[in-house]
C-alpha cells in the first residue's frame, strides 16, 4: 500500500507541474514577446475556464462509463503534448488560441480523474488523500522555480518544458493500478449526458437562499480572480521584479500554511466570515499590488502574493465544505461539479474577457508593437470589483446552520 501512495504521490507531482510550468508565465510570453494585445493574453488564459466547461463530459461521462481511468489519463496527456508542443512553436494569435484552447479541453479533465483515480485506491480518503495531494502543489512550486530560476518567463520554452513533462505522464499513468468505471455503458443518450454535467437534484439546491446567494458570490468573485492568474506575471516583469515565477511559488507555499489552519480558523469564524476572509483577501491583494513597487514598496507585492493561501483556502476550500454539508449525500458530487462548473468554468471565462479589455485600455503601445501599462488602475479596477462583491455578499448571505467543526 505504502508503494501505491508512493506513485500515486508522483502522479499529483507531475499533474501540476504541467499546469504550473506553463500557466503562470504565458502571458509574459505572450505579451513581452509576441507583443499580443490584453484581450488576446486574457482569452489564452481563459481556455482553462472552457476546458473546466466541458471536462465533466470527459471525467465524468467517459471514464466513469466507458474506459479505464489511468487509460483516459494517458491519452489526454499524450495529446495534451503534442498540442502544447504545437503552440509553442506558433508566434500569431489564432494558432495559439486554437491549440491552447484544445490543451486545456483535454488537460483539465485530468485534474478530477487523477483525484477519482487516487480515491479508488484508498481504503480511507479523508485521511490518506491530503499527504498524497500536497504532492500537486509541490510539483506546481518546483515547476516556478525552474522556469523563473532558468529566466524562461518570456520564452516559449514553459510550453515545451510542459509538453515533455505531458509525454512523460502518459507514459506513466499506464503503469498506474488498473481503474476501471464502474457504471456500464448504457449508450450515448443526450439527456444522461445532459444529466451528468448538470444534475437537476444539484439545480433545487438554488432554492435555498443563502445558497443561491453563496453560488452567486462565488461566480463572481471569480470575475476579477482572473486579473491575477492572467497578468501577475507579466506586471511583475514589465516592473523589473527578477524571477517573478519564482517568487510567485510563495502563493503556494502560503496555501500549504493556510491549508493546515482551516479547521481552527472555521471552529473561531463559521462559514460566513471564512468566505468573508477570502474575499476580503482578495481586495486587500489587488490593492499591495496597485500602490507596491520593486524599490521601497516591494514588500507589498510579496504580502499580496503571500496572500494567496487566504485568497484561495479561505474561499474556495470552505467554500467546497459548505456545498458538502449543504447537499444531501447522494447528490454532494453533482453539486460540487456545479460549483466547478459555474466558478472555474462561467466566472473565470468572463473574467478571461473583462480583464483583458481593462488591460488594454491602460495599455500604451510602443513602435515596435511592445506595450506597458498602468497597472495602478488596473490593479484598483479588480481591488474595487471584489470589495463589491464582499459587500453583497456579507448583507445578503445567512448560514443559520453551524457547521460541526469535528467533521473538517
Amino acid at each position: 500500500m505504502k508503494l501505491v501512495k508512493t506513485r500515486l504521490a508522483a502522479m499529483m507531482f507531475l499533474e501540476y507541474f504541467i499546469w504550473g510550468a506553463w500557466y503562470v508565465t504565458v502571458g509574459t510570453w505572450l505579451g513581452r514577446t509576441l507583443h499580443f494585445s490584453g484581450a488576446e493574453i486574457g482569452v489564452v488564459a481563459g481556455t482553462t475556464a472552457v476546458g473546466a466547461i466541458v471536462s465533466p463530459f470527459l471525467a465524468g461521462w467517459v471514464a466513469d462509463r466507458w474506459f479505464a481511468t489511468e487509460r483516459v489519463l494517458a491519452g489526454l496527456h499524450g495529446a495534451g503534448a503534442v498540442l502544447l508542443l504545437l503552440a509553442s512553436g506558433r508566434a500569431t494569435f489564432g494558432p495559439i488560441y486554437w491549440l491552447v484552447l484544445g490543451y486545456a479541453c483535454v488537460y483539465m479533465p485530468t485534474l478530477a480523474l487523477t483525484n477519482s483515480l487516487a480515491f479508488r485506491q484508498m481504503r480511507d480518503p479523508k485521511v490518506e488523500f491530503g499527504p498524497i495531494r500536497v504532492l500537486g502543489t509541490a510539483g506546481w512550486i518546483v515547476a516556478g522555480l525552474i522556469v523563473g530560476g532558468l529566466r524562461l518567463e518570456a520564452t516559449a520554452v514553459p510550453l515545451k518544458l510542459a509538453a515533455a513533462c505531458s509525454l512523460v505522464l502518459a507514459v506513466y499513468a499506464l503503469t498506474l493500478p488498473h481503474t476501471p468505471p464502474l457504471t456500464k455503458p448504457e449508450g450515448l443518450r443526450v439527456a444522461g449526458f445532459v444529466s451528468s454535467i448538470v444534475s437537476p437534484e444539484a439545480v433545487r439546491l438554488l432554492k435555498d437562499k443563502s445558497f443561491a446567494v453563496f453560488v452567486l458570490a462565488s461566480f463572481l468573485i471569480c470575475i476579477p480572480l482572473q486579473f491575477y492568474y492572467a497578468f501577475t506575471n507579466l506586471f511583475l516583469n514589465e516592473i523589473g521584479i527578477q524571477n517573478a515565477a519564482g517568487k510567485m511559488t510563495g502563493g503556494q507555499m502560503s496555501e500549504l500554511g493556510c491549508m493546515l489552519l482551516i479547521p481552527w480558523f472555521f471552529r473561531r469564524l463559521g462559514v460566513k466570515y471564512m468566505l468573508i476572509a477570502g474575499m476580503g483577501a482578495w481586495a486587500l491583494r489587488y490593492a499591495l499590488f496597485a500602490f507596491g513597487n520593486g524599490g521601497a514598496g516591494l514588500w507589498m507585492l510579496y504580502a499580496g502574493i503571500l496572500l494567496h493561501g487566504i485568497c484561495y483556502d479561505f474561499f474556495f476550500v470552505t467554500g467546497q465544505i459548505y456545498v458538502d454539508r449543504k447537499a444531501p449525500a447522494a447528490y454532494r458530487a453533482a453539486a460540487q461539479g456545479m460549483l466547478t462548473l459555474i466558478t472555474y468554468g462561467a466566472g473565470m471565462l468572463l473574467g478571461s474577457w473583462l480583464s483583458g479589455q481593462v488591460v488594454d485600455h491602460y495599455a500604451t503601445m510602443a513602435a515596435d508593437g511592445s506595450a506597458t501599462h498602468a497597472w495602478r488602475p488596473i490593479w484598483l479596477i479588480s481591488g474595487g470589483l471584489s470589495a463589491a462583491i464582499l459587500a453583497l455578499f456579507w448583507f445578503a448571505f445567512s448560514d443559520k446552520e453551524q457547521l460541526p467543526a469535528t467533521s473538517l
